[in-house]
């Protein structure tokens, strides 16, 4: 821990060659070299895209402390979840276009693997 000039403890950098533990069990799964994601040349997109349905939820929030009428929240969590699911599909999009296609390129089980995982991800979509 380093301290900064307001007098708080901020977190050290790691230390080089230091790779920090996964921070949760579905990053054991992946590949260590896979650095790369689907969604890498949209990143700054996705991110925008993201803020603003934060911004969406936080809306939602802010009208029922304000006691909105029911129907108008629940108009709004339904734009909310519309655009969340609009993410999903082009992030879905994207990850087929560049990791699946990547392991068909590749060949062998790894493509297997990668449909399956595909395959889940959208069954998880249907059933929200």
């Amino acid at each position: 821990m380093t301290t900064t000039e307001a007098g708080t403890e901020a977190p050290s950098a790691p230390e080089a060659g230091h790779t920090p533990e996964p921070t949760t069990v579905a990053e054991t799964d992946r590949p260590a070299a896979a650095t790369v994601h689907g969604y890498h040349e949209q990143k700054a997109e996705h991110l925008k895209r993201l803020r603003r349905i934060e911004g969406q939820i936080r809306g939602l929030q802010r009208m029922v402390d304000e006691d909105t009428y029911c129907i108008d929240i629940l108009t709004q969590v339904s734009a909310s979840t519309k655009a969340l699911q609009s993410f999903a599909l082009q992030l879905l999009e994207e990850h087929l276009r560049h990791c699946v296609a990547d392991a068909a390129l590749r060949g062998g089980d790894e493509i297997d693997a990668k449909v399956e995982e595909a395959t889940k991800a959208i069954a998880r979509l249907l059933r929200t």
